[in-house]
């Protein structure tokens, strides 16, 4: 409280309405894997188009994991694909973190290209590479999704270590998803025994990959392919990221456009997806006159409270804003006064989420609820600075089965 130690008039600022949250960005991707060159002991600062990427870590030519020589290059430059698939679709703000092993010679000097001023690659990288790289995202609060494309082309022991790795990182970040490939060529039955080796609702798997025209490919040059089969976990991030930007978290991130796909590895029917989408396969699929559509859109979980790839995402997205928009109660006065703002805080964010379609219910009543009082706190819980608040939601879920009931009606005759 202001003193008055002489008699005057005084004006005093006052706040009459309660604190406010802002909702958190969902839609920044982060991609982990090889690049032509490139800084490999930090992260990227924020890179919002492919020619910026192009700039840092190079274009789309192939890789050359050759240690011994300058061979021509003969790998797949997934990551850049992946990042070019990423902005083709949607996607506008982007990490990357490099992996990286450096080319030795044989007397153990590591193998620079002096005129480009930067260390050959050597090795293919493997787990721990990633894992490495993993660990410089770990500092950048603002990634919601990632993914590692071109992992799932590595061999098979390295490929699951390195699937491992991405859910670990997701879920030790909390507040991320990690966006899965299956392996190239895979049959049905093989992507549902890759989806059975993994379970976690911070992850999605998806299948197959995606045939793109090659930009490598020139006229009279056969060195390039025509087209270029590609992970869709760059296609997909994309797609997260445009859905969010256009309906919002709590849409799901399927019945959407492939932007750049030719066609699909595989041309799944309904048939093949009545076996994957119960087990949590994502399944890309060609429609005629519709196009090439990501159709699915479900977790690699077995819970079945977090089958949904919006429903984890939007929860997240939830616990995220709210935990950066009540920073200000720490070592506030643990009573009835901030309890009463706490829960007047959260509701009017959530009753602003119902509004918005995110919440189920034809009133707030029905959408959520707050609780913070002495309901949700014993005398020893504020004894021990604890305040704990509870929060309640009905998120939307989509609506993947869409039935009509159609029978026969009687035409009544009337005098």
């Amino acid at each position: 409280m202001p003193e008055y130690l002489a008699p005057g008039v005084f004006v005093e600022e006052v706040r009459f309405r309660s604190k406010s949250i802002e909702g958190v960005s969902t839609s920044t991707s982060a991609f982990v894997g090889s690049t032509l060159k490139g800084p490999h002991a930090a992260a990227s600062p924020p890179i919002t188009s492919f020619v910026e990427f192009e700039r840092i870590y190079g274009g789309l030519d192939n890789l050359s994991y050759s240690a011994a020589s300058d061979a021509a290059p003969d790998v797949p430059n997934y990551m850049a694909h992946a990042v070019r698939a990423f902005f083709e679709n949607g996607g506008q703000r982007l990490y990357v973190a490099r992996t990286f092993v450096p080319r030795v010679d044989g007397g153990g000097r590591v193998v620079t290209d002096h005129e480009n001023n930067f260390t050959l690659p050597g090795t293919e990288p493997g787990v721990s590479a990633y894992s490495a790289a993993l660990a410089l995202l770990e500092s950048i609060a603002d990634i919601s999704i990632i993914a590692a494309p071109g992992h799932s082309a590595l061999a098979t022991a390295s490929f699951a270590a390195v699937q491992q790795a991405l859910i670990a990182h997701a879920e030790k970040m909390r507040y991320r998803v990690a966006v899965l490939d299956t392996p190239a060529g895979q049959t049905v039955d093989q992507a549902r025994q890759t989806r059975a080796k993994i379970n976690s609702s911070y992850a999605a798997l998806y299948y197959p990959w995606v045939v793109i025209a090659n930009p490598l490919a020139r006229l009279g040059n056969k060195s390039n392919p025509t087209q270029i089969t590609l992970p869709p976990s760059g296609f997909v991030c994309g797609i997260y990221a445009r859905t969010d930007i256009e309906r919002g978290v709590w849409k799901a991130p399927a019945n959407e456009v492939v932007r750049g796909a030719l066609h699909f590895e595989r041309d799944l029917t309904k048939e093949n997806q009545d076996l994957l989408n119960p087990q949590g396969v994502n399944c890309l699929r060609s429609f005629p006159g519709r196009g090439h559509l990501l159709w699915g859109a479900r977790t690699a979980s077995a819970a079945p409270e977090w089958k949904y790839v919006n429903v984890r995402r939007y929860c997240i997205y939830l616990e995220c804003s709210i935990e950066q928009g009540t920073q200000w109660v720490v070592f506030e006065p643990n009573g009835e006064p901030v309890w009463a703002n706490v829960r007047q805080t959260i509701s009017a964010f959530l009753n602003n989420e119902w509004r918005s379609g995110a919440l189920l219910g034809t009133k707030p009543e029905q959408a959520f609820f707050v609780r913070c009082d002495r309901s949700t706190m014993t005398q020893n819980d504020i004894d021990n600075g604890r305040l704990i608040c509870e929060i309640g939601i009905a998120p939307v879920k989509p609506a993947e089965f869409i039935i009509f009931r159609i029978g026969h009606k009687t035409a009544e005759a009337h005098s």
